[in-house]
């Protein structure tokens, strides 16, 4: 199809519409990591429950990411993200008035089904309306504003969270949604890859659901009930469903997912940077705000606000650092990105217990600042590496496979750093706890709480000098936890920049495209 200037009336319409669809589904994301604490003791969810809320949707959101992305480009970029973000909308309403925690996750799951089917729609119809040589602006335009307002999110999350209107970051998607929805049916003209083949890889998609379920699931598990039977028989299912996956799609016909767009090592090198870079993102920034508000002392307010110089940072880098991919390569911005992110995850894992808001510039400002900087040199020319690295026949394709996999890795960041979390937590609680003069079933009632993570409370049978010992304890053990997953976050952030190193060229991005 024919392509618009970035600069033109069309070509701005379609930034206003994909930008403000976009930043719904994300401000979901951080948003909801300020807000649990508040959502935790709102509806009784346990630390469990919190990592199976940010799951729910990321799961679906991950297993159907590929698929949302296949049918935009058989069907119509446009007619699919609509429909994606009428679903989405729907289901940010029902979370609004979700009245428990399985129903919270239930419409979580909604949510995602909807995100799938609109968040590779907004990068695709990106990359096949706007002209080729303004492409990465435009993708570093999009990066940016949608990265004001997801980490805007903490700072509204914060703010409605700390009245008591955690709920309202659900409701405010519907406004935002159904003017994006007028804004594509009216001013944006449908994109569809030219292929008469309209067929449906149902079997790919079953597959890669239900492992990603079966995996998640096993994972979740293990803070609960150890490695029991039931949980290795999950993870087992799930990794056997998911090879089945590798095995229909190099079969298959009509894949969802080709795998001959992995040939292209510069293709894969970028999606192998997503998962390490994104893991080490989503774990890095779920941990933080739980320390912030439940070991720091920070309100939920004051925990949003922490991450505004990643805000104006992105502002100010990422549309610039597009341009500059654009113009030389993005091979070495991917390498110094990724580098410089991993160092400022480490340097906040080097943050232990602070005097709280009060310290905040000697002590978690610096990490936030360098772990930006390195963000916003990455985002922009991330995508614009995965979307030319490939034919615009295959541009939803290649958008859904990128944001399933930094789905997948937040979702096996949720999954196994939670897991992690509670054995980082118990083992130094277990430790700590053998100093105090408690009896055994004294002491089995503390390791009981060690599940609620930040939230533990210490039990009612206890004297008031035993319960300030043992929240003494919880508040160690927790910031020991925290230190532990930041430091493996970082190392995830530098592992991405390797795979910069290893795979990725240039001319790959500027020339070579995947036969159709």
């Amino acid at each position: 199809m024919a392509t618009v200037s970035l600069s033109s009336t069309s070509g701005k319409w379609i930034m206003v519409s994909t930008i403000m669809a976009s930043a719904m589904a994300f401000i979901d994301g951080t948003a909801l990591n300020v807000v649990l604490p508040a959502i935790q003791k709102s509806i009784h969810a346990s630390g469990t429950d919190l990592f199976w809320i940010l799951n729910a949707y990321l799961l679906m959101l991950a297993a159907l990411m590929l698929i949302g992305g296949s049918l935009g480009d058989k069907l119509g970029r446009k007619k699919i993200f609509i429909i994606g973000i009428l679903i989405f909308i729907t289901g940010s309403a029902a979370c609004g008035v979700a009245g428990n925690v399985f129903w919270l996750i239930i419409f979580r799951m909604f949510q995602g089904v909807g995100g799938a089917l609109m968040i590779p729609g907004s990068l695709s119809l990106i990359s096949s309306s706007i002209n080729e040589d303004e492409r990465g602006k435009a993708i570093g335009t999009w990066s940016a504003f949608t990265t004001v307002v997801t980490i805007g999110g903490p700072i509204l999350g914060g703010a409605l969270a700390d009245a008591g209107y955690w709920r309202y970051i659900f409701f405010i998607n519907v406004p935002i949604g159904i003017v994006a929805v007028i804004i594509l049916w009216t001013k944006v003209q449908e994109s569809i890859a030219d292929d008469k083949d309209k067929t449906l890889d149902l079997k790919g998609a079953a597959a890669i659901t239900l492992g990603l379920i079966a995996v998640t699931f096993g994972f979740l598990r293990i803070p609960e009930t150890g490695l029991n039977g039931q949980v290795l028989a999950s993870l087992i299912v799930g990794i056997l469903l998911l090879t089945a996956y590798v095995f229909i799609e190099r079969r298959s016909r009509h894949p969802m997912m080709p795998l001959s767009l992995f040939k292209n090592m510069t293709f894969s090198g970028a999606n192998l940077l997503t998962f390490f870079l994104y893991a080490g993102l989503g774990a890095g920034m779920l941990f933080l705000s739980l320390n912030l508000v439940q070991a720091q002392g920070y309100d939920q307010l004051q925990s949003g606000l922490t991450f505004l110089p990643f805000t104006i940072l992105m502002v100010l880098v990422a549309r610039f650092a597009g341009t500059l991919a654009d113009k030389y390569g993005p091979r070495l911005l991917l390498t110094i990105g990724p580098a410089i992110a991993g160092v400022g995850l480490l340097m906040l894992s080097f943050v232990g217990q602070t005097s709280g808001p009060s310290a905040y510039f000697k002590t978690f400002f610096p990490g936030i600042l360098v772990f930006g900087l390195g963000m916003s040199f990455t985002v922009a020319p991330l995508t614009a590496t995965v979307m030319g690295a490939v034919s615009d026949h295959f541009s939803g394709t290649a958008s859904g496979i990128n944001n399933a996999l930094s789905r997948i890795a937040g979702v096996f960041a949720n999954a196994i750093f939670g897991a992690l979390a509670v054995l980082f937590f118990s083992g130094a609680l277990k430790g700590d706890l053998a100093q105090l003069p408690l009896n055994e079933a004294g002491k089995q009632a503390v390791m009981q709480q060690a599940g609620e993570l930040g939230n533990a409370k210490a039990p009612a049978s206890l004297n008031e000098t035993e319960k300030a010992a043992v929240t003494r304890l919880y508040h160690d053990s927790f910031i020991s936890a925290y230190q532990k997953i930041m430091r493996i976050s970082g190392v995830l952030g530098l592992l991405g920049a390797l795979m910069s190193v290893v795979f990725i060229r240039n001319s790959a991005v500027r020339a070579a495209r995947v036969p159709k």
